[in-house]
């Protein structure tokens, strides 16, 4: 089974908590908005620990280094072949940096012209209810996950 792994970034403003989502890019999800946004996270490499890959695909699509510790939040099957492993961390830097790795994609279909996206075309913070009505429907478990560790008082 095929692992993914991610941080869930978090911060609290005033009295509200958010979360840092990212949009995926590419022309699929172009034009969509709810349901097209997720936590940064991707494919744990074989041989490479979990919270390593977690800390890689943070920075390879957000462009943002995290400097707080990271704690365990959830795993859970998302397909059939796949397994998210989820950590959170605080984080209240600045995101304006932002700047995503790229993938290439044929496009238009069936054009034989390869063009290259960014894999997350913008980042942006989103309170709790908010963010469970943006994030893709496979992920708004890890939302709920911190959103009880908050109103438990965990870090």
């Amino acid at each position: 089974m095929k692992r993914s792994a991610g941080i869930l970034l978090y911060k609290k403003e005033n009295d509200n908590f958010l979360v840092l989502l990212a949009h995926f890019g590419g022309p699929y999800w172009e034009k969509k908005d709810k349901g097209a946004w997720s936590v940064q996270k991707g494919i744990v490499e074989d041989g490479e620990k979990v919270l390593t890959a977690a800390k890689r695909e943070v920075e390879e699509e957000t462009n943002l280094k995290i400097v707080n510790d990271i704690y365990f939040l959830a795993s859970k099957k998302v397909t059939n072949k796949k397994l998210a492993i989820m950590f959170y961390s605080y984080y209240d830097g600045d995101i304006s940096n932002f700047k995503s790795n790229t993938f290439q994609l044929e496009w238009p279909k069936n054009s034989n012209k390869i063009e290259e996206f960014p894999e997350m075309d913008k980042i942006d913070w989103f309170m709790l209810d908010k963010a469970k009505e943006y994030i893709h429907p496979t992920q708004r478990f890890f939302i709920e996950k911190l959103e009880e560790k908050i109103k438990k008082g965990e870090k």
